[in-house]
Order: structure tokens, then C-alpha cells, then sequence
């Protein structure tokens, strides 16, 4: 079904592996994965559940799996001092890399927006305390992402937005803010991520990272099209082989440098297989 394959061991820092469109062929999809040179991943941590879950999984096999421990702002409504407790405790544990995800999404306003603020102000609050990266959402919601970042960034530690899909002038934002930037398979979608082709190439090397956030944006420049629309690891190189069209480095230079950031900025080790 896919058969792109990297030459260079590759690091997927944001999949959504406790998804339960997983439940029934999880070793497969590792397996797919391993075969496309895929060998790590962080597990995102979506909500309460999904975080508990995602920090079980690297507890299994923490030479392949880290996770991330937050409430994504489609859940922000469910954040209370209770969550914050369980998630401040799931972050004590080494294999928890990152706080998120977490952010401010507006496109589908699932929870309020004054909710959204709300739980990311706790998160950044909560990132302080436990000097762990941030792992960000942020969705239509530019102006005040941004100003909540900016009132926070002095505080905090490294932070990635994950799943960028905004505009350069949103991009250059973040950058100058400190932050990397994570690029999906939104990049090779011709119908809305070509704006990404015009402006992945200033992300400087080493804040570049790469991610399928599977199940979700499946690459559209797999040749012939997937029957299936669920999105796996195993993709990641055709969202590799698309941002090195559009910068100035090799597939090679990208694929190193990329996994060299993903594990320097997780603290990730290298995966011995």
C-alpha cells in the first residue's frame, strides 16, 4: 500500500498511535513503519485518557515510543486542577518528553474560546514548573496564540507548533519567537498547503522537525492514491521527500538533521534497531 521507504532513520514526533482506529492492527502499523525507516515516535497526548494511554505505550518500549502528556483545546472544557494534578504527575515520568498538546484551535471552536485561553495558560503555567518542551496546536487562532506565547516565553523551555498549516507571516512569528516548527503532510496537499512550499525553505535546518500526526492528513502525493484515508508513520518520507523539493538540502541533509533535532529537543535516544 505505501512504498516509500528513507534511506536514513527518520523520527515521526507527533502520531496519534492510541487512536482507536489503531486498536486492531497496531503491530502492523509499527511494522509498516519500521519498514519505511521510521524507527521513533512521540505518542500525542490529546486528553486525559489519551495521555495516560500514550505514556503506557513508551513505558513499553521506551527505545521506540516517548510521549506527550496535555489537553488539546477541542477538549479545553474537561481542564480542571484535578486534570492538571494527573497531568503534572504523568510529566514526572522520563519517558513524558513534552507538555501538549495543547493551544488554542478556532476553526472548530469544539470548546469556547475563552476555555481554550484558559487551558493553554494552565499548560504554559505547567511547562514552567516541570522545565519540559511544549508540543502546540494552533489553529485560526493566530492573535491570540501568539500574545499568550509572547506573555509566557521568558518562562518556559523549547517549544515546537506542531501541525503547521499557517502563513508565513504566522510562521516568522513563532521563529522569532524561539520556537520550532513541526510540517505534516499538509505540505503536499495541492489544494491548501502550497502556501507551505513558499515558505518551509526560511525554517532554519535545526528547527525543523517532521510528523505524519497520523491518523490523520494522509500525504496526497502517495502515487497510486490509498483506498484507505487513515494516515500511518509509515508515510512519513513522502512529507520528507516534499519539503526537500521546496528547500535548499538534500533529502539526506533534511532526514539527518531533522532526527537530530527531534531527539535533542525531546531528549530522545537513539533507537539501537
Amino acid at each position: 500500500m505505501f512504498d516509500s521507504r528513507s534511506p536514513y532513520p527518520l523520527i515521526d514526533i507527533g502520531a496519534n498511535l492510541t487512536d482507536k482506529s489503531f486498536t486492531t492492527d497496531f503491530d502492523e502499523v509499527i511494522l509498516r513503519a519500521k519498514r519505511a525507516n521510521v524507527t521513533q515516535f512521540v505518542v500525542t497526548g490529546s486528553d486525559l485518557a489519551k495521555s495516560r494511554s500514550a505514556y503506557e505505550m513508551s513505558l513499553a518500549s521506551p527505545e521506540m515510543f516517548s510521549s506527550t502528556a496535555g489537553i488539546h483545546p477541542h477538549h479545553a472544557s474537561s481542564f480542571s486542577d484535578e486534570v492538571a494534578a494527573e497531568l503534572r504527575s504523568l510529566l514526572e515520568n522520563p519517558e513524558v518528553v513534552a507538555v501538549g498538546e495543547t493551544g488554542l484551535d478556532y476553526f472548530r471552536d469544539v470548546s469556547p474560546r475563552s476555555e481554550q485561553r484558559e487551558s493553554f495558560v494552565s499548560h504554559l503555567e505547567l511547562a514552567a514548573e516541570c522545565g519540559k518542551p511544549l508540543f502546540l496546536h494552533q489553529r485560526d487562532a493566530h492573535r491570540d496564540f501568539l500574545e499568550i506565547l509572547q506573555a509566557h516565553r521568558d518562562d518556559i523551555g523549547d517549544v515546537v507548533v506542531h501541525c503547521f498549516t499557517d502563513t508565513a507571516e504566522a510562521m516568522h512569528d513563532y521563529l522569532n519567537l524561539d520556537c520550532h516548527i513541526g510540517i505534516t503532510g499538509w505540505i503536499c496537499d495541492e489544494r491548501r498547503g502550497t502556501h507551505l512550499l513558499n515558505c518551509v525553505a526560511d525554517i532554519p535546518l535545526d528547527r525543523l522537525m517532521i510528523e505524519t500526526d497520523a491518523p490523520y492528513l494522509m500525504p496526497r502525493t502517495i502515487k497510486p492514491r490509498p483506498k484507505t484515508r487513515r494516515n500511518e508513520p509509515c508515510t512519513l518520507p513522502y512529507v520528507l521527500q516534499t519539503v526537500a523539493e521546496a528547500r535548499p538540502e538534500s533529502e539526506e541533509e533534511i532526514a539527518l538533521a531533522t532526527t537530530a533535532t527531534a531527539r535533542a529537543f525531546f531528549g530522545m535516544v537513539s533507537n539501537p534497531e
